[in-house]
């Protein structure tokens, strides 16, 4: 397999900055989805993603990109291979993910993490079906965590790896032409199903995504 994507947090020729079609009205909120952000237009030096609480509204101001809308318009399609190094976040409220989004569908998530969760990675399928919250203590998986995650986006299986472990095979796959956009962001949890922010602090969430590399 040969590199045919490897990220680079600063490029305005690989990614959009906070717009989305995964997103109403492509943005900048998303409070159906149970979601606090305020899409901010920034780019990500170093892969560090952030949340600012906004003085008004209870909203944040969140880092999402995007291969949708970008000069190179990067798509991931059935049988590649991607692979990122990630250091999960530490405060309440924070959801990182890697995940994918076309034409309002076309849905993987390569995984979500919420600290209220500790050991927890999620690992979904939307395309046909599948997911697992897997539970990653013994690999080291906790809040402030480094580790390394695979994703083959296979026609009949999708297998997700941690540490080169395979951890979950769904078995249904994406099917043999699908394709989609890559998405990186940090959400923030309006309390739904995993515990906001606190008020009295912290006001700055972050969580780092190392690299994110496609192969095929």
């Amino acid at each position: 397999m040969a590199v045919v994507f490897d990220a680079d947090f600063t490029s305005t020729r690989q990614w959009t900055a906070g717009r989305s079609s995964a997103y109403p009205r492509m943005g900048p909120t998303n409070r159906s989805d149970h979601k606090l952000d305020y899409l901010g237009r920034g780019y990500c030096p170093g892969g560090v993603f952030s949340a600012t609480r906004r003085l008004v509204g209870g909203l944040w101001t969140c880092n999402l990109l995007t291969t949708e809308g970008s000069p190179d318009g990067f798509q991931a399609r059935t049988g590649d291979q991607l692979s990122a190094r990630i250091t999960l976040p530490v405060g309440l409220g924070a959801w990182p993910a890697v995940w994918t989004w076309r034409n309002g569908g076309n849905e993987v998530d390569l995984f979500e993490y919420h600290p209220d969760h500790p050991d927890l990675l999620e690992f979904s399928n939307h395309v046909r079906g599948g997911y697992r919250y897997w539970h990653g203590a013994g690999s080291g998986i906790a809040p402030g965590a480094t580790f390394d995650l695979r994703v083959v986006l296979g026609a009949n299986s999708v297998d997700w790896y941690v540490e080169d472990e395979l951890v979950y095979a769904d078995l249904h796959g994406v099917g043999p032409s699908w394709q989609a956009y890559l998405i990186v962001n940090l959400s923030v949890a309006d309390g739904t199903y995993h515990d906001r922010p606190p008020l009295q602090g912290p006001d700055r969430l972050s969580w780092v995504c190392h690299s994110l590399q496609v192969e095929r």
